[in-house]
């Protein structure tokens, strides 16, 4: 099968190209602008455009499907040219999203989908990494990278089941559908909602209604595993008539004991690397998932005690005897109360520093903004950072220091709007008995956050 991507370089799109690759496919693709580390992980597999930009030459009658990005605009040279030999009577040329293709390539098989406003990355990272540790194959798409998995995207023709992580935001620029909606799992999980993404659906409702159409697409007789501590969720499952097996999950019991926490089961402790309670919620939703897959008990907790974690979830940078330097992926509201809450938890006698950028449409829009009070309440020093410029970028109203401030209603906030000077100031903080945790989506523009732990270390 030869397979063309437009818009290759995107986090998702790369990894699909490289699985495809790694398939025996015939990929090519083409991108505005590609940036690490998909430019290098292209360029070993030989998949780098030659040069950036559209190209419709490239689109030609052999190519049997094009994968369109999310950074692929209507009016692409390279789509206009797809469409143009799609409409070719005879022509097998088909035009996909990378969610439709998917599900295509996984339509004989038995799919598990992890959707929520959060924790779904990690609920599918623990899903995979044990169903690995026990020879179990299977294809799988993730949010970031696993550790023990070189691509985010595996397909195989051995597999029998298909463990996708279900995002909530729309397809492509071309297809407002989110993605979730295309899988038509057999198993859905949904680990809890919070109000996101205020760019595409403007009102609450719209979003919730997302929820409920997730659950409708789930297969007649399959299985809907739901966090039932959840009460939005809880309300949404109520309403359902959806002919489903319903099953809920609560937060697994544990302990914390000189900074490291036990999992308690039957009486059975089982030492994990992750922490807090929202964690041990995405503990419990994993064990049930594996479950329905044949995953016994003592499998599942001798495999979930050797997880990590993903990429920028609670990723620990750098530490010592005395402070602890984490990144994670927390951006809305309840994603941030459960992160900081967890590392105050966790290290209860150290003082800690929580960093939040806002760079989202939500987080930046200053209707939304309300929603963070509170948010930060467990660190002892609170900081928020934002450019100007990036809400520019995103043609929202300006929003000011005070406003950030008043909408935390956190005593002692500080707010940042250069980078480079709070970068400058955490480097200069007396780090002894204190740990730093950086929440953000983005890069606090461009800035190297493994060289700042270190230097925190190193101190």
């Amino acid at each position: 099968m030869r397979v063309h991507f437009i818009a290759i370089g995107g986090a998702v799109m790369h990894n699909l190209a490289l699985a495809l690759k790694q398939k025996g496919y015939k990929v090519t693709g083409s991108d505005d602008e590609i940036f690490e580390p998909s430019r290098s992980r292209l360029y070993s597999a030989g998949l780098l455009p030659e040069k950036n930009g559209w190209d419709p030459e490239m689109i030609t009658s052999d190519i049997d499907v094009v994968i369109l990005g999310m950074h692929a605009r209507d009016g692409n040279p390279e789509l206009e040219k797809a469409r143009e030999l799609e409409r070719v009577p005879g022509s097998g040329l088909k035009i996909q999203s990378f969610p439709e293709f998917l599900y295509e390539q996984t339509a004989d098989k038995k799919r598990i989908v992890i959707g929520g406003s959060h924790g779904k990355t990690t609920i599918t990272s623990m899903v995979m990494h044990v169903l690995k540790s026990n020879g179990i194959q299977f294809d799988y798409m993730v949010g970031s990278i696993v550790e023990g998995f070189d691509t985010m995207v595996g397909l195989s023709e051995e597999s029998e089941i298909a463990v996708f992580e279900g995002d909530e935001y729309l397809t492509s620029a071309l297809d407002r559908r989110p993605k979730f909606h295309l899988y038509k799992p057999h198993v859905s999980l949904i680990s809890g909602i919070a109000w996101d993404h205020m760019n595409v659906f403007p009102e609450e409702e719209d979003y919730l209604e997302q929820f409920r159409i997730f659950i409708e697409k789930t297969e007649v007789g399959g299985s809907l595993v739901y966090c039932a501590e959840d009460p939005i969720l809880q309300n949404l499952i109520k309403s359902s008539g959806r002919i489903l097996d319903y099953i809920p999950y609560r937060e697994h019991r544990f302990e914390n004991i000189s900074d490291k926490t036990q999992l308690i089961f039957n009486g059975d402790k089982y030492p994990v690397n992750v922490f807090g309670r929202h964690n041990m919620q995405n503990i419990s939703a994993a064990r049930t998932i594996c479950e329905l897959l044949g995953i016994n008990h003592a499998d599942f907790y001798t495999s979930i005690a050797s997880f990590t974690g993903a990429a920028r979830r609670m990723q620990l940078l750098q530490e010592n005897d005395e402070t602890a330097v984490y990144l994670d992926f927390a951006h809305a509201p309840s994603k941030v109360m459960a992160t900081t809450t967890a590392m105050k938890d966790q290290y209860p006698e150290r003082h800690l520093v929580a960093v939040l950028e806002l760079h989202t449409f939500s987080s930046l829009n200053a209707e939304f903004l309300p929603r963070y009070e509170a948010s930060m309440e467990c660190a002892d020093t609170a900081i928020v950072y934002y450019n100007p410029k990036t809400v520019a970028h995103k043609k929202l109203p300006k929003i000011s220091v005070r406003q950030i401030a008043e909408a935390f209603n956190k005593q002692g906030l500080d707010v940042y709007s250069d980078a480079d000077k709070l970068m400058q100031d955490l480097r200069g903080f007396s780090w002894t008995g204190s740990n730093l945790l950086i929440m953000t989506s983005g890069n606090f523009d461009g800035q190297d956050m493994q060289s700042l732990a270190s230097s925190i270390i190193d101190q």
